[in-house]
């Protein structure tokens, strides 16, 4: 088991090299910095959304910039779409779980919004689906898929595309550009602490 250990903890510092090392994955990441900078600035809000562990992470980065990242500071709206069970049961058995993100982002979001959506295939329906009602309502979109991208690829305004194809690789670096994201934002605004 040690091996396997070791294993795994190598394979994700592989997967975060090969994140350090794409110059294109890096301008991506300022580029989604400096729009969320400029969402916040313009009193606008941040939705995001994913399922499963994806739902998890697009939840931790809502809450580190609706509550604080390592300075304190006024909160940020930031919003993960899936956290009203009620409102996500009743969608899901009226409309059908592809819808669930769609109604939300139609019900919440305005132009000027910008909305994150989290699917390591890049091919999640109900991911897809929100994207495509956000960019009718002139909501800016992103992406953060594995490294096929998956439809995602072709929709959304930005992408970034973790370089590997294991599940729990791309979650892991997801939440690192999460960090990163809530980091710069968080300094931006706010100075340093």
């Amino acid at each position: 088991m040690y091996k396997d250990i070791e294993g795994i903890i190598g394979s994700s510092i592989k997967t975060k090299q090969k994140l350090l090392e794409s110059r294109d994955s890096i301008d991506e990441i300022l580029n989604i910095v400096a729009l969320i900078i400029n969402t916040f600035k313009n009193d606008n809000k941040l939705l995001l959304c994913g399922n499963g562990g994806s739902a998890s992470d697009a939840q931790h980065i809502a809450a580190e910039l609706s509550g604080r990242f390592y300075i304190d500071r006024k909160p940020l709206f930031a919003e993960a779409l899936h956290v009203n069970p009620s409102y996500m049961t009743a969608v899901a058995n009226d409309y059908g779980y592809d819808e669930v993100f769609a109604r939300k982002v139609e019900g919440m979001g305005r132009k000027g919004d910008v909305l994150i959506g989290i699917s390591t295939s890049g091919n999640s329906k109900s991911i897809l689906k929100a994207i495509e009602k956000a960019k009718i309502l002139g909501i800016k979109t992103v992406g953060l898929t594995g490294d096929k991208g998956g439809e995602l690829e072709d929709l959304c305004d930005y992408l970034i595309k973790v370089p590997s194809e294991d599940t729990p690789r791309i979650q892991e670096t997801h939440i690192l550009i999460g960090h990163i994201i809530c980091e710069l934002v968080e300094k931006s605004l706010f100075g340093k602490s």
